[in-house]
């Protein structure tokens, strides 16, 4: 997520600032962006409002700080090129810097960071602008209850190999995208860490090295999930490690009570995603990550299964059949 480094506060601020007088809060976004950034962007999206209460907001009393309506608006991903041609405000941005979004309560004042983080869950969640009090959202959704994002996503920019794993080559993880019948994927999320993972793990004998078997009886462990039979996508490959990393689809056909995890003791939370929600839990770099997807809907039009439509994430709290 892009910053500004300015030399007027300690911390770290998003690109904007205040709406000029009959200015609305999108067009502001717009000409800030280019008179900070020199970044010519149609800012159309939003994702949250927020009140800022006159208790919200550390100030000067001299300054009798009122509360005021605070907009964040979605700027896109931005890509290489696009990156190359910002060029910072001279003696009002010191510098921009892209970080992960576990790291902004670190960098920005506590309620910007709120702020921000409750805006990105927002995007991923997909259902529209929220609002939020002292950027905290007035109607948490279960992204906001186990705090995703607050924990920083593992870095796995790792090639995808759409082709089977090669003789010699050690299968130290397996993991499987699970669909429900309309398309959404299985995604479980840490309770105490809001870290995302796909149903999966390391093979165990009792897999009798077989891959597809490790995804089955994983997503039954970490989630009461039952899954029919496992279609392979291809392996992941990191260049100092000699293993592969399997990625398999299959269709869930029943989820029961939530369990405790043997391997860990946790009961992870259960939402379904669509996958191109499921990438945004996750750091895999933008090749990997497209390669992988274009898979998973290959391997999803194999099984049958239509493609998801726009919309929120869904948390599974009770048994259910596809």
């Amino acid at each position: 997520m892009l910053l500004q480094r300015v030399s007027y506060r300690p911390t770290r601020l998003l690109p904007g600032g205040g709406v000029d007088r009959g200015e609305s809060p999108a067009r502001g976004a717009a000409r800030e962006l280019e008179e900070e950034l020199g970044v010519t962007e149609t800012v159309t999206r939003g994702l949250a409002v927020d009140w800022v209460s006159p208790t919200g907001r550390t100030t000067p009393p001299a300054m009798k700080f009122p509360g005021e309506l605070l907009h964040v608006f979605d700027g896109g991903v931005w890509d290489d090129d696009q990156i190359a041609a910002i060029r910072p405000a001279p003696g009002e941005i010191d510098d921009i810097e892209f970080v992960e979004p576990a790291d902004l309560p670190a960098l920005m004042a506590h309620d910007d960071a709120r702020r921000a983080l409750s805006a990105l869950r927002a995007r991923i969640n997909g259902a529209g602008p929220v609002f939020l009090e002292d950027g905290l959202p007035i109607a948490p959704t279960v992204l906001d209850r186990v705090g995703v994002l607050r924990t920083a996503r593992a870095r796995h920019h790792f090639p995808f190999h759409p082709n089977p794993v090669p003789a010699g080559l050690t299968v130290r993880q397996s993991w499987v995208w699970a669909f429900a019948s309309d398309g959404r994927v299985l995604v479980l999320l840490e309770p105490d860490t809001g870290a995302a993972c796909l149903p999966g793990g390391t093979p165990e004998p009792q897999d009798g090295g077989d891959p597809a078997a490790t995804v089955v009886r994983e997503a039954r462990e970490e989630a009461a999930a039952e899954l029919a039979v496992a279609r392979y996508l291809g392996y992941l490959s990191a260049p100092d490690e000699p293993c592969a990393r399997a990625r398999y689809a299959a269709a869930l056909t029943r989820i029961g009570p939530a369990p405790v995890d043997p391997a860990n003791g946790r009961t992870y939370v259960r939402i379904l995603a669509t996958p191109e929600q499921v990438l945004e839990f996750f750091d895999w770099g933008p090749s990997a990550a497209a390669e992988q997807l274009r898979a998973v809907h290959q391997a999803r039009a194999l099984l049958g299964i239509p493609e998801a439509a726009h919309q929120p994430v869904t948390e599974l709290t009770d048994p259910a059949s596809w």
